[in-house]
């Protein structure tokens, strides 16, 4: 079977032994030159387009997890999406939900026989992929991706209450925000944006240095959904979610911006 597979790992030496293994139990998977970070396998993945990603988690600049997840939300609509398999040393928080995916994972050091059984599952993957059937398990593969994600976040993040208030510097001063006024919050440069309908005559936002992967474990999730990498929305505020040229966005209630719903997260919004 023809593939071409792309590993990332920082290690050269264990990028190496990884490919020497992959080359000797499936001898005719097309090994492309390693990445040796999570940004060069988001700009390497995104160009090249291989079939199979093996992505170590803990690496420079990007992990694997974020490393996947951007690779997903620039991958072509058109095309199928990679197989993505996580070679790790770490289980703690990936392991029940990639069993349970359309992706897999190798615990470090690597063995031999549990690889050759990933490679029979790989090669039974592409035999059967279809469009069809790589829509019907997207979901199941995204949510898995976006678990291991959020199990991360909770094992990097002090364990605490939901927030109640939004506590945002205003001059010399403090602006108590209620969590339940807030519309959304995005990403924007160091900071993260805070809209809500209206802030007295500060307008309808402000600015917080809480990067939004500290800020999401303490959300409630029945309460707030994060729809792409730089934005959680409250479900309240959401009017509808449209699908254009195969790109969901959600409109808000009262607001004229959309915004894009990352391929990473669609798999939340389904009809009833």
């Amino acid at each position: 079977m023809n593939a071409t597979a792309l590993i990332a790992e920082d290690e050269p030496v264990l990028a190496q032994a990884l490919a020497t293994m992959l080359t000797s139990l499936w001898p005719e998977l097309t090994l492309l030159p390693p990445a040796r970070d999570g940004g060069e396998a988001i700009t390497r993945a995104t160009a090249e387009q291989p079939d199979i990603l093996f992505l170590d988690i803990h690496m420079p600049d990007r992990d694997g997890l974020d490393a996947a997840e951007a690779i997903v939300e620039a991958w072509p609509a058109e095309q199928p999406l990679p197989l993505i398999v996580f070679v790790t040393a770490y289980d703690q928080y990936a392991l029940a939900a990639f069993e349970r995916a359309a992706v897999d994972y190798v615990l470090k050091p690597v063995q031999t026989t549990r690889m050759a059984a990933t490679c029979q599952r790989l090669k039974a993957q592409l035999k059967l992929r279809t469009t069809a059937q790589d829509d019907g398990a997207l979901a199941g593969t995204l949510q898995a991706l976006r678990s291991a994600s959020l199990e991360r976040q909770a094992d990097l993040t002090p364990s605490s209450a939901p927030l109640t208030v939004i506590q945002a510097a205003m001059g010399s001063g403090l602006l108590m925000i209620p969590i339940e006024e807030v519309q959304y919050f995005e990403a924007a440069d160091k900071y993260v944006r805070v809209i809500t309908p209206s802030i007295g005559a500060t307008g309808a936002e402000v600015l917080i240095r809480t990067p939004l992967r500290e800020l999401l474990p303490r959300l409630n999730p029945q309460h707030f959904w994060q729809v792409h990498r730089s934005a959680v929305v409250n479900l309240k505020a959401i009017e509808r979610v449209s699908r254009t040229n195969g790109r969901m966005r959600v409109h808000l209630r009262g607001r004229p911006e959309t915004l894009e719903v990352g391929r990473m997260y669609a798999y939340q919004f389904k009809a009833m």
